[in-house]
């Protein structure tokens, strides 16, 4: 044997080169035939699961949508029957100490608005986590971390969710609504709109108030119902009640008949009677009912006609800190200073406090030596 054949026989197995490793077998047609019949067999062991599956998940998701639609009609019917049986009010006396239709209609569109966003949420929310059931999915972390998740947004946003609630009760109760003025606390003025979580006011000078429904605390709204135009008429303590109370009765009587007066009074102006007696003084107080947010104007045309009544009949108005009834009219000149004596130049006082003349040239310069 040659030295070659020893030492070849000797070295050890040569290693596979790197494009041995590197060209991947190619699969042969037994192997996908393999292949098929393993997915195709897996499909049918499963199908069944997937119909079941998909079938419950399409009859959660119908039910659901038909139950989303009947409860929508439902609310739907319910609020315009509330509107027809609010219209059927309007002709009758207590009518018009109700809101308008129209604000009846905002009320009502508000409230189903609200009712069918929270019956969706509703059925719509407990639809997915059935979904998420029939998939086998556990609801169990998801609803602990949801709970979580809400009550940490619950602690960051209670002022968002407290605005909400009261924007939410004060549409149900309907306490204002868009033309209303109220006195919310922390201001007041004309409701220009309405918002589950902020009202909108119109001030008296044109400034626009942006309310929160959760910080306001009390609510007085001077359009519902009907308001009061009171005036306080001071007179002197020394004039004929009778006559003042025939004045003044002759006066509510002539503007109740008058237009548009005898629309805006809602009841006869009454003569209440005397409001406070003073030493020098007596308040006869004059009350009647208004159309919400008309009594100002019934009060300034209620006291020009007074006044003009009161001028006419010899009637005095007083007033102020302290009313002088009794005494005589003041002499215009009692303030007057009287004359002084030093006006006079010619008078001797006047002479002896003027000045001293001064001496001639002559009588200053001394005497030539």
């Amino acid at each position: 044997m040659s030295l070659s054949a020893v030492l070849l026989a000797a070295s050890p197995s040569p290693s596979p080169s790197p494009s041995d490793t590197s060209t991947p077998a190619v699969p042969s047609l037994q192997d996908a035939q393999e292949s098929a019949t393993n997915a195709a067999s897996w499909v049918e062991q499963n199908w069944s699961t997937w119909l079941a599956i998909s079938l419950r998940v399409l009859l959660i998701l119908v039910i659901a949508g038909v139950l989303r639609l009947v409860v929508r009609r439902a609310i739907t019917k319910l609020i315009d029957r509330m509107n027809r049986t609010a219209q059927a009010v309007d002709g009758t006396a207590i009518g018009g100490l109700l809101v308008n239709n129209e604000r009846r209609r905002q009320r009502s569109q508000a409230i189903g608005s609200v009712l069918r966003s929270v019956a969706s949420f509703i059925i719509m929310g407990t639809a997915a986590l059935m979904v998420l059931g029939a998939f086998e999915i556990n609801l169990a972390p998801l609803l602990a971390s949801a709970g979580v998740a809400g009550v940490a947004i619950g602690f960051g946003a209670r002022n968002l969710v407290t605005d909400f609630l009261s924007g939410v009760f004060m549409i149900l109760e309907d306490q204002y609504g868009v033309g209303d003025t109220i006195d919310a606390g922390v201001a007041s003025g004309e409701v220009i709109e309405v918002g589950l979580r902020v009202t909108k006011l119109r001030g008296d000078n044109g400034e626009i108030w942006y309310v929160r429904n959760g910080e306001v605390k009390r609510i007085g709204n001077l359009s519902q119902g009907w308001a009061t135009a009171g005036v306080d008429v001071t007179v002197r303590a020394s004039e004929d009640l009778d006559k003042v109370k025939r004045v003044l009765s002759e006066v509510a009587e002539k503007m109740s008949k008058e237009e548009p007066w005898n629309e805006l009074l809602w009841s006869p102006i009454e003569v209440l009677g005397l409001d406070s007696v003073l030493l020098d003084s007596m308040v006869v107080r004059v009350s009647a009912k208004t159309m919400p947010g008309k009594s100002l104007t019934v009060e300034r045309e209620l006291r020009w006609r007074i006044k003009r009544a009161f001028d006419a009949a010899d009637i005095r108005i007083v007033g102020g800190a302290a009313a002088l009834a009794d005494e005589e009219a003041a002499d215009p000149t009692a303030a007057v200073a009287a004359p002084s004596v030093f006006s006079n130049s010619e008078s001797p006082q006047a002479a002896a406090a003027s000045p001293l003349a001064p001496a001639s040239g002559a009588a200053q310069r001394p005497a030539a030596k």
